[in-house]
């Protein structure tokens, strides 16, 4: 995985490096010389324009300056403090203003006409982070280039992955320096860690080994509980029992989109959480309640007697979320399995109060710290914080997953993923990365949440190889 870092962290990491500044910062001048000779594609005869400021990310750029000249390329160090409104033209500009230690609004020149397309601007080169990029929340309270690559030092910064800094980034290289990042607890998810936590399912497996148990939808409204279902079993379940609180299994699975594979199993419409058998909770392996289940009292509190009671790995998600509220830690204090609670942005206020801080892996360990259970904090950038303190970011999806029901595909994902026994944090952040992917190789256009599950088993087989899904 890829370490992420606050500004505070790298520092730490920076100040405990055994060689000087000095030489830092030649290995960080050297690795940005090396990323603008590969898009110049070559030196000789081409011009670059360096916007440098007065620290170390200046110097940053003033040294990669110094190798790009040795290596035949015309530049010019524009300092960043007196910069005239418009940058010399060039057929790449370096942005090395300012880095994460930037503490006030700040606004850029008009960026280098490019040699290469007069109508257009020269590609920008970013060192660290985009200047005007705050470094732990992504905010941009000035204005900021938008890079085309940046090549961050050490580590990637948490502004490079919140947005609306991670708009601004471009493609994202690390090059190490020879710092130390090993102490990060943030990282971000790639293709070769989630093959890495896909479990293989058994020579000797039945379907009991990896059933999984949904109790989501209502009467009229089964849309979320037949995705829900579906997901589960794409995401590894051998056996799904589905239950909508009111219905009978006959019309729960009526429809064209009813999951034929599922097996029915009725509830009643109120106090359906003492019914729930403990004992026959035992040949289950994970549990997910709450998509579409409506707000009424008495699913308020079946769910909430549910989640006392459950000890197999659970996801908690849409209504089950409302249905713990601002209880959600006393309600789920003495729960010895794992819990998985997945907020977009009004259901965290409704369990916290506040909206998410702008440092959205704080926000999300927060939460994770106060209930006891693994938060998938939706957004732009999923965070899967831990309550030890952990947190994964997941960046794989788009706005293709901005339409109704693809929530209820990543929770039922989830608990399919549970099911197989794969590791709870592991199972949660494949799952997002999953369902990002399963976003992205479905048409830029007139995507549903259902075209997520039927492209998913290419997904999981591409994971499972790292290849790319077209």
């Amino acid at each position: 995985m890829i370490p992420i870092v606050t500004p505070a962290e790298m520092a730490a990491i920076d100040a405990a490096a055994p060689e000087p500044v000095e030489e830092l910062i030649e290995r960080a001048g050297a690795a940005l010389a090396r990323t603008a000779l590969d898009m110049l594609g070559g030196g000789y005869g081409r011009r670059v324009t360096v916007l440098a400021g007065k620290g170390n990310n200046g110097a940053d750029g003033r040294a990669a300056a110094q190798r790009l000249r040795r290596r035949g390329v015309r530049v010019a160090v524009v300092d960043a403090v007196d910069a005239p409104d418009s940058l010399p033209a060039a057929h790449l500009a370096i942005d090395a203003a300012y880095g994460t230690g930037l503490r006030r609004p700040y606004s850029p020149p008009g960026p280098a006409p490019s040699l290469d397309n007069p109508d257009q601007a020269a590609p920008i080169l970013a060192a660290d982070i985009p200047s005007g990029v705050d470094g732990l929340t992504g905010e941009i309270p000035g204005d900021a280039w938008a890079a085309t690559q940046t090549v961050a030092f050490g580590a990637l910064k948490q502004g490079l992955i919140l947005h609306p800094g991670a708009q601004h980034c471009g493609q994202i290289t690390v090059a190490s320096i020879g710092l130390d990042a090993s102490g990060a607890r943030t990282h971000l998810v790639a293709a070769d860690d989630v093959d890495r936590w896909l479990p293989v399912r058994p020579v000797v497996a039945h379907k009991w080994k990896t059933a999984c148990w949904v109790i989501a939808g209502s009467p009229g409204m089964t849309g979320a509980a037949h995705l829900a279902a579906t997901a589960a079993l794409r995401g590894g379940s051998g056996y799904v029992r589905l239950s909508t609180p009111g219905l009978d299994a006959a019309d729960l699975l009526a429809g064209p989109a009813a999951p034929t594979e599922a097996v029915g199993h009725p509830l009643p419409a109120d106090d359906w959480g003492p019914i729930v058998d403990a004992d026959e909770l035992a040949r289950f392996k994970s549990m997910l309640v709450g998509p579409g289940l409506g707000r009424h009292p008495g699913n308020v509190q079946a769910i909430r007697d549910l989640v006392a009671k459950v000890q197999l790995p659970l996801v908690v998600d849409g209504d089950g979320l409302n249905a713990l509220g601002p209880d959600a830690p006393e309600l789920l204090i003495n729960r010895t399995a794992p819990t998985v609670l997945t907020p977009h942005d009004g259901e965290y206020r409704i369990l916290t109060g506040t909206v998410p801080d702008a440092d959205r892996f704080a926000a999300a360990r927060s939460l994770a710290a106060a209930t006891g259970a693994l938060v998938l904090l939706k957004g732009p950038t999923t965070v899967v914080a831990h309550p030890g303190g952990d947190a994964l970011a997941v960046t794989s999806g788009d706005a293709r997953l901005a339409t109704a029901g693809t929530g209820d595909v990543l929770a039922g994902l989830i608990c399919g993923l549970l099911s197989t026994g794969a590791e709870p944090m592991h199972a949660t952040a494949a799952a997002a990365w999953l369902h990002g992917k399963a976003s992205t190789a479905c048409p830029l256009a007139g995507t549903k949440a259902s075209d997520l599950l039927s492209v998913l088993p290419q997904v999981l087989e591409a994971a499972a190889h790292q290849e790319t899904v077209r």
